[in-house]
């Protein structure tokens, strides 16, 4: 969901926040990261929360190292898509699944930076920050956010039968 000007000012009435029409479209404009016209649900939280502090920064970091860019033929050589349902089903082909799965890391920085250029199936250091910049708004504990990423990555070398690893 996302809210538009209308609906942002109309918000900030609702909840009897005295504004005018002028600070409200500058606080409206603040929110939106994205200059898109709207506000959603990460852009919101990222002003609210603020970016991510250092030790989260450093395991992002140390995740990106692990992979060092990040492209198709990368990523094709640690993950398997041929048993996703839509290639088994005949709708997509590996590359298209792996594309998509590159293209998460991307699509909020382009749209941050107002640039589709930046969409060029190959994830920079920056657009991984970005991409777990916004899982990060949604994570209160920094130890489960470094468990998530360590996890994600298996950072630590480590095989699981199942599920999470550890413990925060």
């Amino acid at each position: 969901k996302t809210l538009s000007s209308a609906e942002f000012y109309k918000c900030l009435n609702d909840f009897r926040l005295d504004m005018t029409q002028n600070e409200a479209k500058t606080l409206f404009d603040y929110f939106d990261e994205t200059r898109d016209g709207y506000i959603d649900y990460d852009e919101f939280l990222h002003v609210i929360r603020g970016e991510m502090n250092e030790r989260r920064i450093a395991v992002v970091k140390l995740a990106f190292k692990k992979l060092d860019v990040v492209t198709l033929d990368d990523i094709r050589s640690v993950y398997d898509a041929k048993n996703h349902p839509d290639v088994k089903k005949g709708r997509k082909t590996e590359d298209e699944i792996l594309g998509e799965f590159l293209d998460t890391f991307e699509q909020y920085h382009s749209l941050r930076n107002n640039d589709p250029k930046l969409r060029n199936k190959e994830v920079t250091l920056d657009e991984f920050i970005d991409y777990y910049r916004n899982i990060s708004c949604s994570v209160d504990n920094d130890e489960y956010f470094e468990l998530i990423v360590r996890n994600a990555w298996n950072l630590d070398n480590k095989s699981y039968a199942k599920g999470w690893a550890a413990k925060y």
